[in-house]
C-alpha cells in the first residue's frame, strides 16, 4: 500500500522560462471578450487557516469559469482562436471573440479533435459551439457517463475508447492526420508544441486574475498535475514576476504520479508510468507534457504525492466549511491540495515533512480548485464519506 504522502525536493531547478510565445496579457483581453466572461471568485479560508496555524489559505474557485464547471476553457478557447486565427491567416487584427464570428462561413468547416479525461473535452465542445466549428472528442476506458454527456450537449461527437488516456491521445492524433482535422490536445510531444503552448498561455488567466484580486501575495503555491501543462503554466506564472518566487509544489495522485516517479529515476527525463489507478480522473496520466516538463523542472520545488483517501478529505473541507468560511463544491481533483495541507499540518507524523516544505504561522498558501462536481455521483459519495 502506498504511503498516504511522499515529497522529494527537486534537483534539477534553473531560472530559464520557456513558456509564453505570447504575452499573457493577450490571452486575458482575448478571455474578457468571450460570452458571459467575468473573473472566477478568490476565496480566503480564514478560519481554518487559523485552526492550522497558517496565516491565509487562498482558493481560486475555478466550479465557476463560464458555466463550464472547470478551468479548462482558458487554455482552449485562447489555443482554438490562434489556431483559427493561423488557418484563415488574419492580418493586423486583435484577436476577440466578435472578430472570430465575422468568419463564421469559414469557421464552419473545421474540426477540432481532442482526448480528453473529460473537463478539457468539454471545454473544447463549448469552444467549437460558440465559435461555430466542429467538435470530435475521444475519452477514455471508465470515463462517466455525466462526463460524457456533458459533452454531447454541447452538440460535439464523442466517444468513449477501450484504451487509456495516454492511448487515447495517440489516438486522436492518428485521427486528425487521417480526417485532416486540427488536433487541440493540452499535451505536448516532438513535433507538436504550438497549440499545447498556447493552451498552457491561456492558462494564465487566472493568475492574471488573481494579482487583480488580492495584494496578499503567497509564501506557497500548490498545482496538481496530470500531463503538467497547468501546473507549468501556473508555475511559470509565479516565477517570472517582481515579486518573491513563492514555495512551488507540484502534487499528484500516488496512483498516477508520472511527474513524481520520472523524477525519482533520477536520469532528467519523463517517464511513462503504464499502470494509473486513481478516483482523480482529471489528473490520471501517465505520461508528462514535454513542454510542462521542462518548465516544471525549472520551477518546482517540491514534488509530492498523496493517497485519494486526501483528495475525498480536501472534498469534505469544502462542503462542510468552519463557521465563517465559505462552502466551495470541488471535484476530487481540485479539492486534493486542501486534503494534502490539512494533513500536512494536522497529522504529528508529517512535522518534518511540513518542516521539509518550509510550513508555519507566517504561510500563506494559494491554492487552485480546478472543477467543481464534475462527476456528481462520486462528488455526492465523497462528501458523505464518514
Amino acid at each position: 500500500m502506498n504511503k498516504q504522502i511522499e515529497c522529494i525536493p527537486n534537483p534539477y531547478q534553473s531560472e530559464d522560462n520557456k513558456l509564453c510565445a505570447k504575452s499573457n496579457n493577450e490571452a486575458y483581453d482575448f478571455h474578457k471578450t468571450l460570452p458571459g466572461y467575468e473573473p472566477t471568485p478568490l476565496f480566503n479560508l480564514g478560519q481554518l487557516s487559523n485552526q492550522l496555524g497558517l496565516k491565509g489559505i487562498l482558493v481560486k474557485d475555478e466550479s465557476q469559469r463560464l458555466g463550464l464547471n472547470a478551468f479548462k476553457v482558458l487554455g482552449a478557447s485562447y489555443a482554438m482562436a490562434l489556431e483559427i486565427e493561423r488557418i484563415l491567416n488574419f492580418q493586423n487584427t486583435s484577436l476577440t471573440y466578435e472578430m472570430l464570428k465575422t468568419q463564421g462561413e469559414a469557421i464552419k468547416e473545421m474540426t477540432f479533435v481532442t482526448a480528453t479525461d473529460g473537463n478539457h473535452g468539454r471545454a473544447v465542445a463549448w469552444c467549437a459551439k460558440h465559435f461555430g466549428c466542429k467538435a470530435v472528442v475521444y475519452l477514455p476506458k471508465g470515463t462517466s457517463d455525466f462526463r460524457f454527456r456533458a459533452i454531447q450537449q454541447l452538440h460535439a461527437e464523442a466517444e468513449i475508447t477501450k484504451m487509456n488516456y495516454d492511448d487515447t491521445v495517440k489516438y486522436a492524433e492518428s485521427q486528425a492526420q487521417k480526417n485532416k482535422w486540427v488536433l487541440l490536445q493540452d499535451s505536448s510531444w516532438p513535433g507538436y508544441m504550438d497549440v499545447p503552448r498556447h493552451i498552457m498561455t491561456g492558462y494564465s488567466t487566472m493568475v492574471e486574475e488573481f494579482i487583480e484580486q488580492t495584494s496578499e501575495w503567497p509564501t506557497h503555491v500548490i498545482a496538481q498535475a496530470g500531463v503538467g501543462s497547468f501546473a507549468a503554466s501556473i508555475f511559470s506564472c509565479f516565477s517570472k514576476t517582481n515579486k518573491p518566487k513563492p514555495k512551488l509544489i507540484l502534487l499528484e495522485p500516488s496512483g498516477a504520479a508520472c511527474f513524481f516517479n520520472s523524477i525519482a529515476v533520477g536520469d532528467g527525463q519523463p517517464h511513462l508510468t503504464r499502470e494509473l489507478n486513481t478516483i482523480m480522473a482529471g489528473l490520471s496520466c501517465g505520461l508528462p507534457s514535454v513542454l510542462a516538463w521542462d518548465i516544471i523542472t525549472q520551477f518546482t520545488d517540491i514534488f509530492a504525492i498523496c493517497d485519494d483517501q486526501l483528495a475525498i478529505k480536501g472534498m469534505q473541507l469544502f462542503a462542510h466549511p468552519n463557521q465563517g468560511d465559505p462552502l466551495i463544491v470541488s471535484g476530487e481533483s481540485g479539492a486534493v491540495p486542501l486534503g494534502f495541507i490539512y494533513e500536512i499540518c494536522s497529522n504529528k507524523n508529517y512535522v518534518s515533512m511540513k518542516n521539509l516544505l518550509e510550513i508555519d504561522s507566517s504561510s500563506r498558501i494559494v491554492m487552485f480548485s480546478t472543477e467543481g462536481d464534475t462527476d456528481p455521483d462520486l462528488y455526492t459519495k465523497a462528501i458523505l464519506q464518514n
